[in-house]
C-alpha cells in the first residue's frame, strides 16, 4: 500500500512537471493565455487518471500555496503611494463603476433567486490577466492604462467581499461573523497606521530603506525580504483567523509601495510564481473539474448564465466611462474587467467546501471563468486595434 501512494506521488510529479512545461507551447498554439490552458491540460489529466484516484494532500498544499503566491504577485501591482495621487475625477467614475457593478449584481442574484454566493462572484475583478494585456498592448495604451487604475480599485475591493464572504460562510451572520468583521476592521486600521508611521521613518531615514533592500544585491536580500514579509503576513491571518488571501495580497501591496526603487523586483518574484508556484495551482483547479463536464448541459448552461450575467453588468457599468473614454474604449475596459479568473475559482472554491454550493454549481463556476477569459480575450483582440488612442479625460 505503501509503495503503491509513493508511485503515485511520483506520477504527480512527473505529470505536473510535463504539463508546466508545454503549456506555454499549446497556449501559443489556440492563441489564449497560460492559465485557462493549464486548467484544460488539468482537467484532462484528472479525467484520465493521471493524478490518482483522490486528491493528493501534497498536491493540494503545494497548490494552496501557489494561489497564495499569486495573490501576493497581484498585490505587488498596487503602489498605495501613487493610487492616491490618483486623479480625483478618475477615482470619482472608478467609485461610481464600482457601486453600479455591485448594485446590479445584487439585483439580478435577488431577482434569479440565486444563492448569496453570486451576489460576490457576479462583480468580481481580478487584474491578475490583465498583466497579459500589458504585454501585448503595451502599458502606455490608453484605455489599458485607465482599465488598470480602475481595477486596482476593484481588485481592493473584491479582496476585502472575498474576506467578508469567506466569515459569512464559516460563520454565518451571528456574534462569530461580526467579531471577525471587527478583527478584520481592526487590521487593516492597524495596517493604515503602519503605512503612516513607516512612511515617515522611511522619508527622514531613506538609508533604511536601501539597507534593508540595497540597490547593489549580492545576496538576494530583496527575495528574502519579500518572502519574509509574505510569510508573515500569512502567519498574522492564521493567528486572527482571516483570508490567507487577503494578507498575501496586502504583503504585495508593501513591497510595491515602500521598495519600488528595485525596479526588477517585481519581474523576478512574477518570474518564479509564474513559471512554477502559479501553474500548479490552476492545474490542480482542472484537476478537480471532471473533463465530462464540459459535455453536461446543466453544467454548461449555468455557466453560460454566469458568464453572461459578469459581461452584462460590467457592460452596463461601463457607461460612466463613455463621457471620458468613448464607447469603444469604455468596452475595451469593461471587457478587460470580465476575466476575474484567480479570485471567482478561490470564491467558489470557498463556497463548495462550506457547503454553499453543490459540486455542480462549481463546476459551473470554473467553466464559466474559462468562458470569460476567451471570449473576453476574443472581443479585445477585435476591438482594440480600432480603439481611439486619446488619453481618458473628464468631458
Amino acid at each position: 500500500m505503501h509503495g503503491s501512494m509513493e508511485w503515485v506521488e511520483v506520477q504527480i510529479i512527473v505529470v505536473l512537471s510535463l504539463l508546466i512545461w508545454i503549456a506555454p507551447f499549446v497556449a501559443k498554439m489556440v492563441r489564449l493565455p497560460t492559465a485557462p490552458v493549464e486548467i484544460i491540460l488539468g482537467s484532462l489529466a484528472g479525467g484520465i487518471g493521471l493524478f490518482g484516484q483522490e486528491v493528493n494532500p501534497v498536491f493540494e498544499l503545494v497548490a494552496e500555496f501557489g494561489f497564495l503566491y499569486l495573490m501576493f504577485v497581484v498585490g505587488l501591482e498596487v503602489n498605495v503611494k501613487k493610487l492616491l495621487k490618483t486623479d480625483r475625477r478618475v477615482l470619482r467614475a472608478g467609485t461610481l463603476y464600482l457601486g453600479l457593478l455591485y448594485g446590479l449584481s445584487a439585483l439580478i442574484a435577488y431577482q434569479m433567486g440565486i444563492s448569496f454566493v453570486f451576489t460576490v462572484i457576479f462583480p468580481l475583478i481580478s487584474i491578475g490577466l490583465v498583466a497579459a494585456l500589458l504585454k501585448e498592448y503595451g502599458k502606455q495604451t490608453p484605455w489599458l492604462q485607465f482599465a488598470v487604475t480602475v481595477g486596482i480599485l476593484g481588485e481592493l475591493v473584491s479582496i476585502v467581499v472575498l474576506t467578508f464572504a469567506s466569515a459569512g460562510i464559516h460563520y454565518g451572520v451571528g456574534l462569530d461573523f461580526f467579531f471577525k468583521i471587527s478583527v478584520l476592521g481592526a487590521f487593516i486600521a492597524a495596517m493604515a497606521l503602519f503605512y503612516y508611521l513607516l512612511h515617515l521613518l522611511f522619508w527622514w531615514f531613506p538609508e533604511i530603506r536601501n539597507t534593508m533592500m540595497p540597490y547593489f544585491d549580492t545576496k538576494e536580500q530583496d527575495i528574502r525580504l519579500s518572502m519574509a514579509t509574505l510569510f508573515l503576513l500569512l502567519a498574522v491571518m492564521l493567528y486572527l483567523g482571516l483570508e490567507l488571501a487577503f494578507g498575501a495580497f496586502i504583503a504585495g501591496m508593501f513591497i510595491a509601495t515602500f521598495f519600488s526603487h528595485k525596479v526588477d523586483l517585481e519581474q523576478k518574484i512574477s518570474s518564479f510564481g509564474f513559471g512554477f508556484l502559479i501553474p500548479i495551482f490552476f492545474i490542480f483547479v482542472g484537476s478537480t473539474l471532471p473533463f465530462e463536464a464540459f459535455g453536461q448541459t446543466g453544467v454548461v448552461v449555468l455557466a453560460l448564465i454566469v458568464a453572461a450575467v459578469m459581461f452584462a453588468v460590467r457592460i452596463l457599468a461601463s457607461a460612466v466611462f463613455v463621457p471620458m473614454c468613448g464607447v469603444r474604449n469604455a468596452l475595451l475596459i469593461a471587457l478587460s474587467h470580465a476575466m476575474p479568473l484567480t479570485l471567482l475559482i478561490a470564491v467558489a472554491t470557498l463556497a463548495f467546501h462550506a457547503g454553499s454550493i453543490d459540486k455542480g454549481q462549481f463546476e459551473a463556476l470554473v467553466l464559466a471563468s474559462i468562458i470569460e477569459v476567451v471570449t473576453a480575450m476574443t472581443a479585445i483582440k477585435l476591438l482594440a486595434p480600432s480603439a481611439t488612442k486619446e488619453a481618458c479625460q473628464s468631458s
